[in-house]
């Protein structure tokens, strides 16, 4: 009785008041984060970007779907200010360098490492985000456990790191150390569950557009030279999709 009184003696202060103050009905305040390129997703998101130094968990339904597209534009601004590579750890395909470079992010940047065992993927993410000079670290890791994936959190924070780690859709259900969880889905373009973030739920998936905004333009002035292919009928147009900035970005 003594302790209940005691704390119904105490003053009410509005939090609005208090700068340190987190109010479960807003985003979170954080250190601003890597511009995405999608400019609705950067208003869901506390920092307004990508944070670094944190988990960012993408799950998706196939391993390689819609990950150029969500994250390029990111990356390309992430390179800008520094002078490491992204390191690609266990990816599914390899990456079609020229559609990257001509989109900002020049393949040289990449650095590939292929590990076939779970346990080898994990050792190689974390060595990964310890050294100097890398700048993000990109990681399919459909087997982790959730004490596995803590263990690439506290390596990302501590070494102000960008990580990406990809699983599939049947995690949704687990639990996870990740600040940040996203859901994947959607063709022509992206449906982004934000399944977890620093902030009051989202329930209403985020529209993304499938073509960011480089490769969009790139794609329109190739449209508009004399001579190109997309002169002919759109019932013909529709078909011819062999040039390599008409392939959505992938790992394919």
């Amino acid at each position: 009785m003594t302790a209940v009184s005691r704390i119904s003696s105490l003053p009410i202060v509005d939090p609005a008041g208090l700068r340190h103050v987190w109010r479960v009905a807003d985003l979170a305040c954080e250190q601003p984060g890597i511009p995405t390129g999608h400019p609705e997703l950067e208003a869901a998101l506390p920092g307004g970007g990508w944070p670094v130094g944190s988990l960012i968990e993408v799950l998706q339904q196939r391993p390689a779907q819609h990950v150029w597209q969500l994250l390029l534009p990111g990356l390309v601004r992430a390179l800008e200010n520094s002078v490491g590579p992204v390191i690609l750890v266990g990816a599914p395909y390899q990456p079609f360098g020229p559609s990257l470079k001509a989109q900002g992010l020049a393949a040289e940047r990449l650095l590939c490492i292929h590990a076939d065992k779970p346990s080898a993927r994990l050792w190689a993410a974390e060595q990964a985000l310890r050294c100097v000079e890398v700048t993000a670290v990109m990681a399919w890791l459909p087997q982790a456990r959730p004490e596995q994936l803590r263990r690439l959190h506290m390596a990302a924070q501590q070494q102000s790191r960008l990580l990406f780690v990809f699983r599939g859709w049947d995690a949704r259900h687990q639990a996870s150390p990740a600040p940040l969880r996203l859901l994947v889905e959607g063709g022509d373009s992206l449906a982004l569950h934000i399944l977890k973030r620093r902030g009051p739920p989202l329930l209403a998936p985020l529209q993304l557009p499938a073509r960011g905004v480089r490769l969009a333009a790139l794609l329109q002035a190739r449209k508009s030279r004399p001579g190109s292919e997309s002169a002919a009928t759109p019932a013909d147009a529709s078909d011819r999709r062999s040039h390599v900035l008409d392939r959505t970005p992938s790992l394919a």
